[in-house]
């Protein structure tokens, strides 16, 4: 589904990845994990074309799109979660869902505003309701099922576990878990080893821009000495 083969970027004259390479297959749930400035978003928006300067090889079900701008990208059927979720707080949930939808796209899961209610049962006791009257939580909800609006075949989650209450946390892991059994591959960038240990197949650890780490996720709940060293506080 995505293959990523040594990917480097800048941030103007700084370089913040070295040489990153991963694959996600279809239907599986990768965790990119590592401690904070250890690359993870900078991955994200460098395989979605949002950094100038880059390097690299991307492919996305068999098409290079290491050139292509993002809104190119985004129409492929690659969808992404941004860390700080960007929904418009000005407009209701239904409204943001509205401004996500693509048409069906053959061999991904489709989506309607009654699945995502289904998916996200907190959203559809607020239907009307202003993004920008909602928690971090919720609106971490909304800004996922505004990009399964886009009906991707592959979404790049980043840090969907940041600052929402454990509650919530909980009700991510069931949704990305019922994400999968739709046949939906999934990016996702994660400091919680709890939350990805529920849903990740296998991980990919960053340490500077580099990996650092590669193996299934029951290889690394196994490995001390990895968590340790890459991903202990």
């Amino acid at each position: 589904m995505l293959e990523v083969d040594a990917l480097d970027s800048w941030y103007c004259k700084a370089q913040i990845l070295y040489g990153v390479s991963l694959r996600v297959d279809e239907g599986e749930c990768v965790a990119l994990m590592g401690r904070n400035g250890a690359g993870k978003s900078t991955a994200m928006k460098t395989i979605m074309g949002l950094l100038a300067k880059r390097a690299g090889r991307v492919t996305y079900r068999g098409r290079d799109i290491s050139t292509l701008p993002s809104h190119r990208i985004a129409r492929l059927g690659l969808g992404w979660v941004p860390e700080d979720r960007r929904i418009f707080t000005d407009l209701t949930v239904r409204e943001n869902l509205s401004v996500g939808r693509q048409p069906p796209r053959q061999g991904a899961p489709h989506w309607t505003e009654e699945q995502l209610f289904a998916l996200f049962p907190n959203l559809a006791t607020m239907t009307d309701r202003p993004g920008g009257r909602m928690s971090g939580g919720e609106q971490q909800m909304l800004t996922i099922a505004r990009t399964l609006m886009g009906n991707p075949h592959l979404i790049l989650l980043d840090e969907p576990s940041e600052g929402v209450a454990p509650v919530i946390v909980e009700q991510m892991a069931q949704m990305i878990v019922k994400l999968k059994r739709e046949g939906l591959s999934i990016l996702l960038s994660e400091q919680n080893l709890h939350f990805a240990r529920l849903v990740a197949d296998r991980v990919v650890v960053l340490e500077k821009g580099q990996v650092r780490y590669a193996d299934s996720m029951q290889a690394l709940m196994a490995d001390e000495a990895v968590q340790r060293t890459y991903l202990s506080v």
